[in-house]
Parts: structure tokens; sequence; C-alpha cells
């Protein structure tokens, strides 16, 4: 980093957090790192797509979105940006938070961004389509981020939670919701059975999350976690309404082409194993809930 000064932190922000990225993989600072990684361009594609049918089936994502709600301080009058706004379901709520300061609807697919724009425009001050490892934000610019589950699609931790520091006005607050690695533990080992192809998406350790967090000056107030489980009848619910959200299989180890009836036949026997003494088969998410504050 030729020319950086003596802070390069601040001189050339994003070299230095790849540098310091790239040295914490390699001395394995960040935890397990993920067999597969996550095609950033397929989630944006894959939430785009989603767009118009995502409401009728996020049903677990407005649970989690209502949750993550009662973490955020009452703070009226600044600015407070949704990081991964999705189709604009926690909007009408923040705009009540925020009072008469600015709301920044910021996702990274723009069909999810068109669809909260046509069905919120009045209440949103700014619209950005935008990455959460790249932030096209000013520094200090926004005194409140509300994200929930969107960061688990990002792969560079110590860049997304630089830029949250970076944003952030002094003690601003971030909360966020975010999945663990044992999201879909049931769907996960149902295929191991059946091959070796990654068809269930990875998230990291929380080991990754708490250094990633602590690399960049934030300081954890609250982490908590919860276990949500959903139920279904049959296992094609489970797969069509994970379609119908855009979370299906974006890992980089996903098989190519459409994948055979054997396989699926074979993955619904597998999965047999975990259908309850209800009668119903459930699909459990690790749920992370984080509030984070810049310091003074």
């Amino acid at each position: 980093m030729a020319g950086c000064g003596h802070l390069p932190f601040l001189s050339l922000q994003q070299e230095f957090v790849a540098t310091v990225t790239e040295f914490a993989l390699s001395q394995q600072l960040l935890g397990d790192a993920r067999p597969y990684l996550l095609d950033k361009t397929d989630v944006g594609r894959s939430f785009s797509r989603a767009a118009s049918s995502y409401d009728g089936a996020a049903m677990l994502q407005r649970r989690i979105a209502d949750r993550l709600l009662t973490f955020l301080p009452r703070s009226l009058n600044l600015p407070l940006m949704d990081l991964g706004c999705g189709t604009g379901y926690s909007l009408s709520a923040l705009r009540q938070s925020v009072g008469d300061g600015r709301l920044l609807a910021v996702d990274l697919a723009p069909g999810m961004l068109a669809y909260a724009k046509d069905h919120h425009i009045n209440i949103v001050d700014g619209w950005v389509c935008g990455d959460a490892e790249d932030l096209p934000l000013a520094d200090n610019s926004v005194g409140q981020i509300f994200s929930s589950l969107a960061l688990q699609w990002c792969e560079n931790l110590p860049a997304v939670y630089a830029e949250i520091e970076r944003v952030l006005k002094p003690g601003g607050t971030a909360v966020i919701a975010t999945l663990g690695p044992d999201t879909l533990y049931e769907l996960r080992e149902a295929w191991r059975q059946v091959d070796e192809y990654a068809h269930v998406n990875e998230f990291a350790p929380q080991s990754a999350i708490q250094a990633a967090i602590q690399y960049s000056g934030l300081k954890v107030e609250v982490w908590q976690e919860a276990r949500e489980v959903m139920e279904y009848e049959r296992l094609p619910e489970l797969t069509r309404e994970l379609k119908n959200i855009g979370a299906h299989n974006v890992n980089s180890g996903r098989p190519e082409g459409l994948t055979s009836r054997g396989r699926i036949k074979a993955l619904a026997a597998a999965y047999e194993q975990f259908r309850r003494q209800d009668g119903l088969l459930p699909a459990t998410y690790q749920v992370w809930y984080l509030r984070c504050e810049k310091q003074e």
C-alpha cells in the first residue's frame, strides 16, 4: 500500500480492508472459512426475480424484521438507513421511528428496490442501489442503520462492518438480524445423503462476524440468538418458499443444470428422518440479533 502515509485505514480504506481481510483469512482469524463462496451477482439477480412473489412467502422474514425493530432506539430526526430494504416491509415502521429525520432505503437488487419504491414512494427520502461492502454514502452521514436478513449474503464481512462504521455518525447505532451456519441444517443434512454438491447456502460462523466487528471499531452492545422453526407438510412447500423469496442456492459449489427427478425423490426420502410426531417437517433458522454502536 505504497503512498498511503501513516493512516492507511483513512487514506486507502478499501485497499486497507482488503489487506486486513486477506491477512485475517490466512491466519484463520475469521473462524472457519465458508467451503463455498456466495455469488453476489447471483444474489442480486435472484432477489430481483423474486420481488413480486417475496411478500406472499416471507412470513418468517417479516417476523424477524418486527422483532429487530424492538432493538432500534427511538431517536427522532436522525438520518436512518434501511440496509437491504428488500420489498420495503419495514419502511413504514422506520418512518415512524425516525420522525422528520431522513430515511434512506438501500438494496443490492435493482428489482427489489424498484418494487419497494413503487409501494413506498411517499415515505422514503432517498433510494440507493448499492452494495453493503462499498456503500455510496458519505462518512458520518447516518445516525442509525437497520438491516434485517441482508448481511448474511455478503462475503467480505470486514468490509461490510468497516462500511457500517464509516457511514455511522459518532454514537450512532446499527441493529442487525442475520443468519448463522445452522440455518436449514435439516435440508443440508438431507442433501448430504444424496450427493456431494452444495445445495444449501452457507453462512458465516459467529467467530467471523465477531472478528469483523472488532476490526471495524464498532462495539457490540447486544447479541441474542433465536431458533425459528418453520413447519411444512411436504418438502416441496419449503423449497418453493425458498425460491419465492429468492433465497434458494447461490453458492459457487452448487450443481449445474436442473436437479434430476431421482435426486429430488432421494432428497425427500432423506428429509423424512426429521418428520416430527405431529406429522410436520421442520426447517430451522439460526437467527442472530445484534446492536452495535460507533464510539463517540
